[in-house]
C-alpha cells in the first residue's frame, strides 16, 4: 500500500473507531509497562491498538462477553511487542479466539510403533502459524502478575514469520545472526543450570521446553520485568532490545 493511502486509511480508522478516553486511561492504570512509556510512545501504542481492533477479529466463545474496555486492554498488550516494529509484523492472520478460562485442545500423535495417542492439556494461550491467536480471558485479565500470556503468544507470532516457532524470528538487517544464536543458547543453558541447582529461576522455567518457548518467555520478561531480565543476562536483554527496537531502560 502506498504511504499516502496507508496514512489516509490510518486516519480514517482513528477517526471512526477510536478507543474511548476512559478505556485508555483504564489500560494505563492497569499496566506498568505501558505507564513506563513516554507520552509519544503511549500515543503510538494507542494508535496501534486501535488499528488492531479494526484489522483483527476478537471472537469470544463459550458465553464470554468483551466490552470495549476489555478489548482495549487486550489490544494494548498485543501491540506492545510491535510498538517500534509496526502493524505489518502481524500480517498473515486475522483473529483472536478468547475463551473465558483455560481451554483444552485435543492433540493426536502417532508413536514409533504406529500407536495413536490422544492427550488433553489445559492451556492459557496458543498461537497457530497462519491461524488465530487463542487466549483464556482469565489469564489475559491477570497479565502482569509475573506472566503475560498476550505478549507470550504475540512473540510466537513474530517468531513464526520465519516458519515455525523456533526462537529465531526475522532479525533486522544490522543484527548478527550468530550473536543471536549464541546469546539465546547461552541464556537457555544458564536458566537450565539455575533450575537444576534449585535456585529461584529468573525466568519462567517453561521457557526450557524448547527455543521457541524460551524466546516467548524472555519476551514476556523483557516487557514486564526488564531489570530482572537484564540482571539475569545483559546480553539477552541487549539482543531483545535490538529486535524489538526498544530503548534500554535507565540504570
Amino acid at each position: 500500500m502506498l504511504p499516502f493511502l496507508s496514512r489516509w486509511r490510518e486516519r480514517r480508522i482513528l477517526r471512526h473507531h477510536p478507543i474511548a478516553e476512559a478505556d485508555w486511561l483504564a489500560v494505563l492504570a492497569r499496566s506498568e509497562p505501558i505507564r513506563r512509556l513516554d507520552a509519544s510512545d503511549q500515543a503510538r501504542l494507542r494508535v496501534l491498538a486501535t488499528l488492531l481492533l479494526h484489522d483483527k477479529s476478537l471472537e469470544p466463545v463459550q458465553g464470554l462477553e468483551l466490552d470495549p474496555g476489555k478489548r482495549a486492554w487486550l489490544a494494548a498488550l498485543a501491540c506492545l511487542p510491535i510498538l517500534k516494529l509496526g502493524m505489518h509484523w502481524y500480517r498473515g492472520w486475522h483473529s483472536f479466539v478468547i475463551y473465558p478460562d483455560t481451554f483444552v485442545p485435543e492433540r493426536e500423535y502417532v508413536d514409533e510403533a504406529g500407536v495413536v495417542h490422544r492427550h488433553h492439556t489445559p492451556l492459557h494461550g496458543e498461537a497457530w502459524e497462519q491461524g488465530p491467536v487463542i487466549l483464556a480471558w482469565e489469564a489475559v485479565a491477570r497479565a502482569g502478575e509475573s506472566h503475560n500470556v498476550v505478549i507470550h503468544e504475540m512473540a510466537h507470532k513474530l517468531d513464526m514469520l520465519n516458519g515455525g516457532a523456533n526462537g529465531f524470528p526475522p532479525l533486522h538487517a544490522r543484527m548478527n545472526r550468530r550473536a543471536w544464536v549464541r546469546v539465546l543458547g547461552s541464556a537457555f543453558r544458564q536458566l537450565e543450570q539455575r533450575v537444576r541447582e534449585g535456585y529461584p529461576p529468573p525466568l519462567d522455567p517453561y521457557g526450557l521446553e524448547n527455543p521457541g518457548e524460551f524466546f516467548a518467555v524472555a519476551s514476556e520478561a523483557f516487557f514486564e520485568a526488564p531489570r530482572r531480565l537484564r540482571n539475569f543476562s545483559p546480553e539477552l536483554y541487549q539482543q531483545l532490545s535490538l529486535f524489538y527496537r526498544q530503548r534500554p531502560i535507565a540504570e
